[in-house]
């Protein structure tokens, strides 16, 4: 019994995965963002879905954020974020997905007037309820805008202690520019003392990439890091991913959008040489590519055997916040998955 040497689509989109960076306000597809829109009286400009499709342009991380930002003005009930989470639930589950960890942005929503209540109360209905309707095991990270004020993100940590219970560790995204990690050290402590995991972004080809990233593993003390491919700079911080065994919540199609390229030949080195990185979608309904997509992209792009697909596919569980016996009984998913697979094809 023997896999195909090349993965295909059909196995790529079937094998047990799990994702580690999605943000939920970046599965707005235009079609919902216009439904809502009108269900909640709110004038963006396009009446049509295709005009909406339009407004999805941009090329570099300041230009997507200026479009993606506005676009959450149409997010104003607990329906509404439950609406949003539960379609992208769906389609995750399409793609093989059995596990999420979701981003979500209060900051965005409650600097707007939307009470925190009402997000995390939208979001979590549909995280809930995952596991029964789309055979997905769901879960929140609270992300703090890094663009926005130490103080507020302060507030918006303790803001969610009465929610605790749903929200499984905390984030820092938005625009790395003039914002890097030790801004937030004091909140991140904190948020550790509440017993929550802790990740950071630190986009790749910004300014003082390599040095966010050094800062997020030597004074942060993060459990993850998002994107981080900028790593490959230093020898000796690949070393410290790889040792710790630290995830890497790489995102390929995303990368060509706001660099020269998906850094696939990167990610892949980053793989053979033993570090966990894994493959995720982002910002989906920006970006035109789901999980499953970006696989394909990656696996096409830096010639990946399927066999290394499969070590994806682990590293997203063995990167996960799963408790030891739910890691093993998904990696025992896939191990099953690529036995049946490799005995179909004989």
């Amino acid at each position: 019994m023997a896999l195909p040497a090349t993965p295909t689509r059909e196995f790529i989109t079937g094998l047990p995965k799990a994702e580690l960076h999605l943000h939920l306000e970046g599965t707005l597809e235009p079609d919902l963002k216009l439904r809502l829109a009108q269900r909640n009286g709110v004038d963006i400009g396009q009446s049509t879905v295709e005009e909406v499709r339009a407004t999805y342009a941009f090329d570099s991380l300041t230009s997507f954020l200026a479009v993606y930002y506005p676009a959450m003005e149409v997010l104003q009930t607990a329906d509404d974020f439950f609406e949003l989470a539960d379609a992208y639930l769906a389609r995750a589950a399409a793609d093989g997905v059995k596990h999420v960890e979701m981003f979500f942005d209060p900051q965005a929503h409650t600097s707007r007037g939307v009470p925190f209540e009402t997000v995390v109360t939208g979001y979590h209905r549909a995280a809930a309820g995952a596991s029964e309707k789309h055979g997905v095991d769901a879960h929140l990270i609270l992300c703090f805008l890094r663009d926005m004020s130490a103080e507020s993100a302060a507030e918006t940590l303790e803001a969610s202690v009465p929610f605790r219970d749903r929200i499984l560790g905390v984030g820092l995204d938005s625009d790395d520019r003039g914002n890097p990690p030790e801004k937030f050290a004091d909140v991140f402590a904190r948020a550790r003392e509440l017993g929550y995991r802790l990740t950071m972004h630190c986009d790749i080809d910004q300014p003082g990439s390599i040095d966010n990233i050094r800062t997020v593993l030597d004074e942060i003390g993060v459990d993850r890091v998002d994107h981080g491919t900028n790593v490959v700079e230093d020898p000796a911080l690949v070393a410290v991913v790889r040792e710790r065994g630290l995830g890497l919540t790489c995102c390929p199609v995303s990368n060509s959008f706001v660099t020269d390229d998906m850094k696939a030949a990167e990610i892949a080195g980053l793989l053979r040489d033993g570090v966990r990185v894994t493959v995720n979608s982002d910002d989906p309904a920006y970006f035109g590519g789901y999980v499953a997509d970006n696989y394909v992209a990656l696996a096409e792009s830096a010639g990946l055997t399927t066999a290394e697909v499969v070590t994806l596919a682990r590293n997203s569980f063995e990167a996960s916040w799963l408790g030891d016996s739910q890691r093993a009984a998904y990696l025992a998913q896939v191990d099953g998955y690529v036995a049946a697979y490799a005995a179909s094809s004989d």
